[in-house]
């Protein structure tokens, strides 16, 4: 297992500073193209957008993962919705299975396809019989908005009977055995119907959470966020999260990139991460979204009367500065910026 002293920031500290923390998870989206357009995903995943994770980055990535955190490496695959290419994803299985990779934690999806009991049994055996550990499906008001709970249902029934309770992840429990219905309903019950969902779960507003859910919420002048920086979000993020094109993001902080996994292998990206080597990261770091202010006001930018939180203004402030082509080399991609 790599040692933290191997990382450029933590090898200058003192024994009680905090340090950059090693990277245990990695999240592989295997695209950003997805059935649903739910309000509250992170990339602004939908139907409309694109990207298949090729199997180079795919396997690059886990063998990178093992080199930093060895045994304790755990992968998972997501999306965008990894179902819409279920059979790119059981070829990747095989390969890293070729790579004695061992089992894949966890597997996501939303359960769009679950139209037939065979074909459920059929898949789900064969991503067991592929290593898969756990299989996790998304259930609530956003998913339900677009996938038929009666589909989420069926897929929950046949899962467990094959991979037992322990295997089996529903997000949110609370949802599938209550289900709120969300199609054929006003916008003003469809907002509530947000609003409660993020109060029962609060979720980050950074991608189309934060263009279309955190301003219902909002409810903050911008100078609360005054000298509230991002230094121990980014050096306690233990995950990350790899897009199909190799970007890497720490935790669930879509849209900046701290490296690419095509140019840089994952545990090099991790042992020469320093925020002092991006203008942008090093902002956050140290004063947090509101240090991007200044730079943004003076391109034009206006601020909002209220945000919801810090993550909300950081992702305000982000599309703003990619809309006028600023940091594009950080704050990228466009599946990221484009709604």
């Amino acid at each position: 297992m790599t040692e933290l002293s191997e990382n450029i920031y933590n090898k200058d500290l003192g024994r009680n500073d905090p340090k950059f923390k090693l990277w245990r998870s990695a999240g592989l989206l295997l695209t950003y193209k997805c059935n649903c357009t739910c309000r509250f995903c992170y990339y602004n995943c939908s139907p409309d957008k694109d990207g298949l994770m090729p199997a180079d980055i795919f396997i690059g990535a886990w063998q990178s993962l093992k080199t930093l955190a060895d045994s304790d490496a755990k992968i998972h695959i997501t999306g965008g919705e990894a179902f819409l290419y279920y059979d790119h994803m059981v070829e990747l299985l095989n390969k890293a299975n070729q790579q004695n990779l061992g089992p894949v934690d966890l597997i996501e999806t939303n359960g769009f396809w679950a139209d037939n009991a065979k074909i459920i049994e059929g898949r789900i055996k064969t991503l067991d019989s592929l290593g898969m550990n756990r299989l996790k499906i998304s259930c609530d008001p956003f998913h339900q908005q677009f996938v038929d709970i009666e589909l989420v249902k069926r897929l929950a029934k046949v899962a467990e009977q094959i991979l037992g309770t322990d295997r089996l992840l529903i997000r949110w429990q609370k949802y599938l055995d209550n289900p709120i219905v969300m199609q054929n309903i006003s916008t003003e019950q469809l907002n509530k119907n947000y609003i409660n969902a993020i109060s029962d779960y609060p979720c980050r507003f950074t991608g189309r959470a934060a263009s279309e859910i955190a301003p219902l919420l909002a409810d903050k002048p911008i100078d609360t966020f005054k000298n509230k920086n991002c230094k121990t979000s980014i050096l306690g993020a233990k995950g990350i999260h790899i897009d199909p094109y190799g970007n890497v993001f720490s935790g669930t902080c879509s849209g900046i990139v701290v490296g690419n996994v095509t140019q840089t292998p994952l545990d090099e990206i991790w042992k020469n991460f320093h925020p002092e080597n991006d203008e942008i990261i090093n902002t956050l770091f140290n004063d947090g979204p509101y240090g991007l202010l200044a730079k943004a006001v003076k391109l034009g930018y206006k601020p909002a009367k209220l945000y919801a939180s810090k993550c909300h203004l950081c992702s305000n402030l982000r599309q703003f500065l990619y809309d006028n082509k600023i940091e594009t080399t950080t704050i990228t991609p466009i599946e990221c910026y484009t709604p």
